[in-house]
């Protein structure tokens, strides 16, 4: 995820009661776990690591959830009703976000509890917002509790997301010296080709076409990929052909984070529209490849 404002939107309106706040909690806590549920449901069996802290952050979810209706019955008689809502609620972390997560061949569980540092972090500064410009004295020191809550939340998601970036480091060490992976753009733009024309003899004449038809390479002098052999007796099992695809979108994506990285790091004009350059055609590589 790129870094970008934590909370940028004004308060439509100040809250002006306790039901008031307890609503516009309870549908974020609601909508939170119904879209960590649904990320979770989305992912298949390769990213189950990944799919585990989805499901564990929904549960966290909806806990929190039911604790705002106990204590939104004990303190306002009734439970929480967004009907009653004069605005809708902020969205402290766009659908977007969570699904361009969940759906990245590059997900892990870091990445994961990452996102949920980030909720944490908005939820955090949404409640601060809110005791800045409400008048109900009540209303500022329950949402004063929320504040430190989203705080009590951070300092446990981040150590969840320090483990998980330790697990992952040793795990991504481990792979480079098991199988040689470069971390350089010329190779691996030269292994995600050799991914590609595998892929392509492998494939329908339809959708061969397309990736034939593409140029999916950001290396100036690679336009075009070698058409199968119509005697080509190589193909693969299916397997094998899926092994071939995730390695091409691994990869792939893999290169839109090296040139956007090379991007917020160049030090001069020339070199930075470079970068970006090779970011937007990777960009666009990725999509056309996740389509086929």
């Amino acid at each position: 995820m790129r870094e970008e404002p934590l909370f940028s939107a004004a308060l439509p309106l100040p809250v002006r009661s306790l039901a008031e706040l307890y609503a516009i909690a309870f549908e974020q806590a609601r909508k939170a776990a119904q879209d960590y549920l649904s990320t979770a449901a989305q992912m298949n069996d390769r990213f189950s690591p990944s799919r585990s802290v989805f499901e564990v952050l929904a549960s966290h979810e909806r806990d929190h959830a039911d604790r705002l209706v106990v204590d939104c019955l004990a303190a306002c008689g009734k439970r929480p009703d967004i009907h009653e809502l004069r605005w809708a609620p902020a969205e402290l972390m766009p659908t977007a976000d969570i699904l361009a997560v969940g759906n990245s061949s590059l997900s892990t569980p870091y990445t994961a509890w990452a996102l949920a540092v980030r909720y944490g972090q908005r939820a955090f500064v949404f409640w601060t917002y809110v005791i800045a410009v409400t008048e109900d004295p009540t209303v500022r020191r329950v949402a004063e509790s929320f504040a430190h809550g989203a705080l009590s939340d951070c300092n446990r998601l981040r150590i969840e997301r320090r483990l998980a970036w330790r697990a992952e480091r040793r795990a991504e060490l481990e792979h480079a010296a098991r199988d040689h992976e470069p971390s350089s753009a010329a190779l691996l733009e030269s292994l995600l080709l050799k991914d590609i024309v595998a892929w392509s003899q492998n494939i329908t004449p339809a959708q061969r076409g397309q990736l034939l038809n593409s140029n999916f390479s950001t290396m100036p002098e690679v336009t075009t990929l070698p058409r199968a052999s119509k005697h080509d007796d190589s193909h693969l099992g299916a397997d094998k052909i899926e092994q071939l695809r995730c390695d091409a979108l691994r990869r792939a994506e893999k290169l839109v984070n090296i040139y956007l990285d090379d991007a917020d790091r160049a030090t001069t004009q020339s070199s930075m529209e470079l970068a970006q350059k090779l970011a937007s055609q990777s960009i666009i590589r990725l999509a056309k490849l996740r389509h086929l």
